[in-house]
């Protein structure tokens, strides 16, 4: 028993929209196809209707040609509604490509026995009836599993047996009714009602009453389905059903169904059915796949990013506040040596527990304002001077270039150098791009070990910030690489760094650039247009 929650999840599955071309609700465009194609059988019928009984003769190669054609389009549509089953066992899949099946078969059957097709009196059956009797189970078959289909298509009953088990039994029991009406086709031909008597061109009334009966069954079953149209399936068997019917009519009208022009232009509308009913069912299942995978594709690719985004962001924070955890351990280790000196310097300790304090608050502002920048959110930004904020950047690491000995020289010409920036953005940068320099220049001997940092005006309009340091500098083929997400010479680095600062820089119509680099060193250059 389904308990409530297993019930209504079952109720609701009913609903779920169709993942299958044949049960997809047909659009405007289909139905604009298919009207087409009527449209122009109904024209094609009407040039020809004064000529339907005119006998252009005999061409033996026609029937094979176009029925087997015809055959292979019904069973290639069968295989394809089977594939549609599996993937959404609806029985009325089921039914209908039985009728594919039923069609394909006994159409291929009354080729074989045709005369004139594979031999001169056909390779199967007798010279006159069994053929007819192909046709007339023919076109029996498919529009009574089209009825079926009609009826059953809005129940939404799924087997409860495996679709290959549904599958083998259904192809089991209709090749089981085929090859058994064939043997009464074939072999007790004789016994049937006879729909030609003397010759191939002279049929019996009985002969014309089969055909008005076809008839009015086929336009029967296409009524029923018009009424319950709904799905492209639908639209596309009404054009097969309509697209039959002429060769009723071209039977009963003209006397003579073989050979004339009617006889002729039947096959060919039945041919055209078929072959546009599997065209369209693979240009949608191609269209379907084609979307699938799009989505597929972008599902994944909007997967990897936000693993990417999620990644970076963290990459980003960790690597902002490495600085001001740094910073906070030198001072701690300071703050303990000034302790336990003879006697203690309170004073120096006040100033170390000060830099803890502005470091901490820094780790804060860093977190929020890269979260900000992955976020995308609106920064805050102000009329700042770059002069400043670098020298609070050169405050912050003042124990890790004591530590490092690294020596700095400022050459700040400019007087109030304003630009529009975020604060706290601007220092991450400045800062990530000093790290940079202190840590390019761990190999360097330590008397060499020279930091300059400057600004000028540019072009009167912006004002340049530049980082130069005396490291090993970066190899040439990799220079124009350093500021690509995730490429990084440092062994342990994330390579989100200087990414993460250009992407910062440009936002405030910046540019930051490698200006030079060499054996001597890097030189990083900060752009952003001057405030005045």
């Amino acid at each position: 028993m389904l308990n409530a929650d297993t019930r209504q999840f079952a109720l609701a599955a009913d609903h779920d929209p169709p993942i299958v071309v044949a049960l997809m609700p047909y659009t405007p465009r289909h139905r604009a196809i298919a009207v087409s194609v009527v449209a122009g059988m109904l024209a094609v019928s009407a040039l020809i209707a004064p000529f339907v009984s005119l006998q252009i003769g005999r061409i033996d190669s026609f029937l094979p040609v176009v029925q087997t054609v015809l055959s292979a389009a019904d069973l290639l549509t069968a295989i394809l509604l089977f594939a549609q089953y599996s993937v959404q066992p609806h029985r009325a899949l089921l039914v209908v490509a039985s009728g594919y099946i039923f069609a394909g078969s006994f159409a291929f059957l009354q080729t074989l026995s045709f005369p004139g097709s594979y031999a001169p009196n056909g390779l199967i059956g007798d010279v006159y009836n069994t053929p007819a009797w192909f046709f007339v189970l023919w076109y029996t078959t498919f529009p009574l599993s089209v009825l079926a289909y009609a009826l059953l298509k809005d129940k939404g009953k799924t087997s409860r047996r495996s679709t290959t088990a549904s599958i083998a039994i259904t192809l089991i029991c209709v090749v089981a009714t085929i090859a058994v009406l064939s043997w009464l086709a074939i072999g007790e031909v004789e016994h049937l009602p006879r729909f030609f008597t003397t010759g191939l061109m002279l049929q019996t009334p009985l002969s014309n009453q089969f055909n008005v009966g076809l008839a009015l069954l086929g336009c029967f079953v296409l009524l029923v389905l018009f009424v319950r149209r709904r799905t492209v399936l639908d639209l596309w068997l009404m054009v097969t059903l309509f697209a039959a019917v002429p060769n009723f009519l071209v039977a009963a009208y003209a006397g003579s169904a073989r050979f004339s022009v009617g006889w002729y232009t039947a096959r060919g509308f039945a041919l055209i059915a078929s072959c546009l009913l599997l065209s369209v069912l693979v240009t949608e299942m191609t269209v379907l796949y084609s979307r699938l995978a799009s989505a597929l594709v972008m599902q994944r690719r909007e997967r990897a990013n936000r693993f990417v985004s999620i990644d970076a962001a963290t990459a980003a924070i960790a690597h902002e506040i490495r600085s001001p955890l740094g910073s906070i351990t030198l001072n701690a280790d300071a703050a303990q040596e000034v302790l336990v000196a003879q006697p203690p310097r309170l004073e120096e300790v006040v100033a170390i527990l000060k830099d803890i304090g502005e470091a901490s608050l820094r780790v804060s502002e860093t977190i929020k304002s890269v979260r900000r920048l992955f976020k995308d959110a609106t920064d805050q930004p102000a009329m700042i001077s770059i002069e400043g904020v670098a020298r609070q950047v050169l405050r912050l690491l003042q124990h890790e270039l004591q530590f490092n000995e690294v020596l700095v020289v400022t050459d700040f010409r400019v007087e109030a150098p304003f630009v529009h920036a975020d604060p706290v953005q601007l220092q991450q940068v400045i800062l990530n791009l000093l790290k940079n320099a202190i840590d390019a220049m761990v190999f360097t001997p330590r008397d060499g070990r020279r930091l300059n940092v400057d600004t000028r005006i540019e072009r009167n309009s912006f004002v340049l910030l530049s980082i130069q340091d005396t490291g090993i500098g970066v190899p040439p083929q990799d220079q124009d690489r350093v500021f690509e997400a995730f490429f990084t010479t440092k062994p342990a680095g994330m390579g989100l760094g200087l990414a993460i600062c250009r992407t910062i820089i440009e936002r405030y119509n910046g540019r930051l650039v490698l200006g030079k680099s060499g054996p001597q060193g890097s030189t990083f250059e900060i752009t952003l247009p001057l405030v005045r």
